[in-house]
């Protein structure tokens, strides 16, 4: 997750921007830049530049460079960054000016439509010094300032230009002291900070809460126009409006927190920043390739591979599930799953030619662990997935793709459900291209696909209040019944994991190919069916399931894509989600999944942070 903190008021700016960006380091980064506006003499008629100090590299990289380069100035931000268009060279790194060197611009999020507005604006004379698809927001702003625009008008104007899920932060060398912060979609959060004659504004409370007695969430189509003496917030069309002010929290763990009620319902709505930061540096938007520079087997060792076999427990296991299929299709490498805490017992067939794959956010599950050993000592080549660097797995395989969630406090997993879910597709298609099955058109166009990700949870994120109104009607049932087809199978599992962890209400996830070999007969009106149906060639099956559980009096909560029909009637209760292509169709039902199993289990009066008997790591057999 990039970080961004912003400042101004009556102290020296650089050195409370570099304390901001220390306190953001936890959120990963490969490198870091800032800017402070100067004091300057001159009329406002003639202002200058505003300087920008970028390093590759650690945050003392940077603290190395204003020592010595940084003008004296009350007002500035800064950035650290993980890359996603274009390497983490210094000429990458945040911020970016514009052509004249007077609006310069900090971002986190991927502007997915920034090919078509770089060529616009190449077209139009300004000159890209970056890869980045941030350095043609503070173009946009230019040119739009150039038409008469105060800062304020061109961020809003240019926000409309951006497709995607973005956190800006802009400032202007024509208006000294002003920050102009713009939120779009649910991805980078950002958080202003209202102190005693200066403001700061950063996308995490912990950097905000030591400079602020109250703090203000902005929210998706927000803009905020901060001086030293406050803020003012408007729409998107410049409408005027009324944003509550709350107390900064005073303890660590509120800070942390937030405006969340609990940490699962914040994890959740991490995930759009999450699912970025597991694609940053192993996506190339520009080419369209995937590039899994650190996975340390070499791509005549993966040639060699005749089978692949994927283990882990939990949400870990329907994570592999669908890593399955995907390297199936994507890799045409006959894949099989298993349960790590059975694989040893069964004396597994593996040998050379097998690639053995885990799934383990905590590196440290005890059967997970045991089951690569026994696959190390059979001689497979092992992958492991984790959220944490240093653990046990990271230990035994020979490579490790890191999921880069960052910290989950809930027990239950969710937003390192998704960055797995995520890291396994971008191995999927890794293999095909090394196996020659997954041609350069098939990969520009899932890498395409993936930039759309983080808008995608924005838009299921940002209607949340249905799940609160399904709560109401389904908490006081103590039976469901989930079911999926194809890549949903194991969504309809996971979906009822969350519900058995989080509501204690007793949840079973099927095939819904299997309902009428058992299952059926549990259908009545006690026993509230999940259907997970997105649009594609298996909607029509799972159509004629859920026609089969209204038949014998079932309720039926059916979870589709925007572009399907044929509900209208068949449905006691329907929620959409965005339409994507089938291969990705599953990584983004994951949040209708969570969010019911939460709003429930908040509805029945549990504890969802922690709930009873479990644990976040399991670290014995």
């Amino acid at each position: 997750m990039c970080g961004i903190f912003g400042y101004t008021g009556p102290r020296p700016a650089a050195p409370l921007i570099l304390e901001g960006l220390a306190a953001l380091e936890y959120r990963g980064y490969d490198s870091a830049g800032m800017t402070v506006a100067p004091e300057s003499k001159r009329p406002k008629s003639e202002p200058g530049q505003l300087p920008v100090i970028r390093a590759a590299g650690k945050l003392s990289a940077l603290r190395a460079r204003v020592g010595t380069d940084m003008p004296g100035g009350f007002s500035g931000m800064g950035h650290t960054r993980w890359a996603t268009h274009g390497a983490p060279t210094e000429a990458n790194a945040h911020p970016h000016r514009s052509r004249n060197g007077k609006v310069v611009v900090v971002q986190n999020g991927i502007v997915e439509n920034y090919a078509d507005l770089r060529e616009e604006l190449t077209a139009s004379g300004f000159e890209f010094s970056s890869q980045t698809d941030a350095e043609c927001i503070p173009h946009l702003i230019e040119l739009y300032m150039s038409e008469g625009m105060d800062l304020a008008e061109a961020v809003r104007t240019a926000a409309k230009r951006l497709r995607g899920a973005n956190a800006v932060v802009a400032m202007s060398a024509d208006e000294p002291g002003k920050l102009v912060a713009l939120r779009l979609g649910h991805a980078g959060g950002l958080v202003i900070g209202v102190g005693d004659g200066e403001m700061t504004v950063g996308s995490d409370l912990v950097a905000i809460v030591p400079h602020a007695r109250s703090v203000v969430y902005l929210a998706g189509g927000e803009v905020a126009v901060i001086t030293p003496d406050g803020a003012a917030f408007t729409d998107l069309d410049g409408t005027s409006i009324t944003k509550p002010a709350t107390r900064a929290p005073a303890d660590q763990i509120s800070a942390v927190k937030g405006a969340y009620k609990h940490f699962m319902l914040k994890e959740i709505n991490e995930q759009p920043e999450a699912v970025v930061n597991t694609l940053r540096g192993r996506v190339s938007f520009d080419e369209g390739r995937v590039r899994l520079d650190e996975l340390a087997i070499s791509d005549d060792d993966l040639r060699d591979v005749r089978r692949v076999v994927l283990i882990g427990m939990g949400t870990s296991l329907h994570a592999a599930m669908v890593g399955r299929m995907w390297i199936e299709k994507l890799a045409r490498l006959p894949a099989e799953v298993d349960n790590s805490s059975e694989f040893r017992y069964r004396d597994p067939v593996i040998d050379e030619s097998t690639l053995v794959i885990s799934i383990c956010q905590s590196g440290e599950t005890a059967d997970t662990l045991a089951a690569m050993s026994e696959a190390k000592s059979k001689g497979a080549k092992q992958i492991t997935l984790t959220n944490y660097e240093g653990t046990q797995t990271t230990r035994i395989a020979e490579a490790t793709i890191h999921i880069r969630a960052g910290t989950e406090v809930g027990v239950a997993a969710t937003k390192t459900f998704v960055c797995s879910l995520t890291a396994l597709y971008l191995i999927a298609l890794h293999l095909g291209r090394v196996r020659g099955v997954a041609d350069d058109a098939v990969e520009a166009q899932a890498v395409s696909e993936l930039a759309h990700l983080p808008r995608m949870f924005g838009e299921v994120l940002a209607r949340q209040n249905q799940y609160q109104d399904l709560a109401r009607k389904y908490a006081e049932y103590n039976d469901f019944l989930y079911l999926g087809r194809g890549f949903n199978y194991p969504l309809a599992m996971e979906g009822a994991l969350k519900l058995k962890e989080i509501s204690y209400i007793h949840a079973e996830g099927y095939p819904a190919g299997e309902m009428k070999h058992g299952p059926v007969s549990l259908i009545d009106k006690r026993m509230p069916v999940v259907a997970l149906m997105p649009s594609g060639d298996l909607f029509e099956k799972m159509l004629s399931n859920v026609n089969e559980v209204c038949a014998r009096g079932g309720h039926v909560l059916a979870i589709t894509t925007e572009d399907a029909h044929g509900l209208k009637g068949a449905a006691d209760d329907v929620i959409t989600i965005p339409a994507s292509s089938p291969m990705l169709s599953p990584i983004i039902m994951a949040l209708p999944m969570q969010l019911l199993a939460y709003h429930v289990g908040v509805r029945r009066g549990c504890d969802v942070d922690q709930p009873r008997n479990l644990a976040k790591s399991v670290t014995v057999e």
